[in-house]
């Protein structure tokens, strides 16, 4: 009996065993995962991730002394000429992490995908772009192997010299911008240019311009061959600028950074304060501010705020808090606190957008060509007033209270004539004004062209009187310390002082 208690209990749980099997598979399948994405929000994942990280606040725009903090730990950088390596590092891991890694798995994906074609090279487009920040950034970089974990399981990439990469991205852009098509797919969802062929088109031709003017010390011939070829198609209107409109879900950066916890802690630089009070320039109404009097942060408050540009003060180069505290004094300020801002609540607000690529800059660097003998079509001077055109009325449309109204452009144009004999001086000062807060670009053409002059920062503990490129991560050092050395070895040792390829 007991041998027929045992064999039932046994047949039993073979039929629970098996009720328990059936559906199991179904009942443990995910029915609402997604299993592929579609590559345009991968694309524009990669476009958001293009926007400025707020280390270029702390590096490339102090570089460029338009925006500088006195205050030092995380926020050490261009304000002192030290190296701070938890900030040199982020346009390292944001351009990668962000922008690489999505555009080189779209690029994967559809290469050989005739229906995708027009986001095929939508991506190389983004690509490049990001891979030249890179490279003006820090100098050799991995671009071959550059995202091929996954792919390729290349976990440990070699770098590329700039002077191999340019050539490169020069044929990306060309490539890419040329195959382009108004018969493919028109992708609509597309953050940048709602899948407007012509004005992806113009972009491409924008950057390829950029890339071109890069070469002006190193390689000439190459230089004008590219920027003869790009002049005839680029962004030249306002309306096709190449921006990121961010919302409430993908906020500015910057904006971010200077509405939230560091409002009080960074100010507009001396130089650039200075060149447009004493050029009469009407953009410093429409993007300083001072708060008359105030003693502290909490104290920046709009009842105190002043637009007047006749008595905006900017913060002196080289001051550390201590050194700030003194400088306001000397000036007759309240405090640090008075030195004048970028108006965070018109120009950095947390929607204001981060342009990519402008009328404004293409126009001044299409001047340049014409000064150069490099195109033939219209003269420098009109380049040049209209690129200063349209740069304030750039301006004038993150915030109506910014509004430059034509009479003070015509005025200021009047006041400052194009001058022949400091022609090069003057579009490129242009282009360090039309490239506020695009730290990555101003940076790049102030090394590339010289201009404007400016003094060295004269900060007691700095380490170079100008930095010339950013350090790599510490991560990539200790993870990837082969191919990094390499690197190091052939272009120069890793800190502020070394240039890239093309800064002669």
């Amino acid at each position: 009996m007991k041998k027929t208690y045992i064999y039932l209990a046994f047949l039993t749980l073979c039929v629970l065993a098996s009720s328990c099997d059936e559906g199991f598979d179904e009942l443990n399948t995910n029915k609402v995962r997604a299993t592929t994405l579609d590559p345009i929000i991968q694309l524009n994942a990669a476009s958001l991730g293009l926007a400025y990280p707020t280390a270029t606040v702390i590096y490339e725009v102090g570089v460029v002394q338009q925006v500088i903090s006195p205050n030092s730990g995380v926020l050490t950088g261009a304000n002192y000429n030290q190296d701070n390596r938890a900030s040199t590092q982020v346009n390292w891991q944001n351009y990668y992490q962000n922008v690489i890694k999505n555009t080189g798995d779209v690029i994967d994906r559809t290469k050989d995908d005739a229906a995708y074609s027009n986001v095929y090279n939508m991506a190389r487009i983004v690509q490049a772009h990001a891979f030249m920040i890179l490279t003006d950034s820090y100098g050799s970089v991995p671009f071959t192997e550059a995202g091929r974990g996954y792919s390729d399981q290349i976990f440990f990439p070699s770098y590329d010299t700039q002077e191999s990469i340019y050539p490169r991205i020069i044929q990306e852009l060309e490539e890419a911008g040329a195959a382009l098509s108004l018969t493919g797919k028109i992708e609509t969802a597309d953050i940048l240019f709602k899948g407007n062929i012509p004005q992806w088109k113009a972009y491409a031709n924008s950057l390829l311009l950029r890339a071109g003017m890069r070469l002006v010390n190193v390689d000439p011939a190459t230089a004008q061959q590219v920027v003869t070829k790009a002049a005839p198609g680029v962004i030249l209107s306002n309306d096709g600028n190449a921006l990121i409109a961010h919302d409430a879900n993908y906020t500015n950066p910057i904006g971010f950074m200077l509405n939230s916890t560091e409002a009080s802690n960074f100010f507009l630089a001396e130089p650039f304060v200075n060149h447009l009070k004493t050029t009469g320039d009407p953009r410093l109404r429409a993007i300083a501010v001072t708060y008359v009097g105030a003693k502290s942060g909490p104290e920046q408050t709009p009842e105190n705020a002043s637009f007047d540009p006749a008595i905006q003060v900017g913060m002196p180069m080289g001051n550390d808090n201590a050194g700030a505290v003194k400088a306001a004094a000397d000036a007759g300020l309240a405090s640090f606190y008075e030195f004048s801002q970028v108006d965070r609540r018109r120009i950095t607000k947390l929607q204001s957008p981060s342009f990519l690529v402008t009328a404004s800059q293409n126009l001044l660097l299409l001047a340049e060509a014409r000064v150069r003998g490099w195109i033939t079509a219209g003269t420098a001077e009109e380049y040049y007033e209209n690129a200063v055109a349209a740069h304030m009325n750039q301006i004038s449309s993150i915030d109506p209270a910014s509004t430059i109204p034509q009479a003070a452009i015509d005025q200021y144009l009047a006041a400052n004539p194009f001058d022949p004999a400091r022609a090069l001086e003057q579009i490129n000062t242009q282009y360090w004004i039309s490239s506020f807060l695009n730290g990555p670009e101003a940076f790049a053409n102030f090394r590339r062209s010289g201009f404007p002059v400016l003094e060295e920062n004269p900060f007691p503990g700095r380490e170079v009187p100008f930095i010339n490129r950013l350090t790599y991560p510490n991560s990539e050092i200790s993870v990837n310390g082969e191919n990094v050395g390499a690197a190091i070895s052939a272009q120069g040792p890793d800190d502020l002082a070394t240039k890239v390829w093309w800064h002669k």
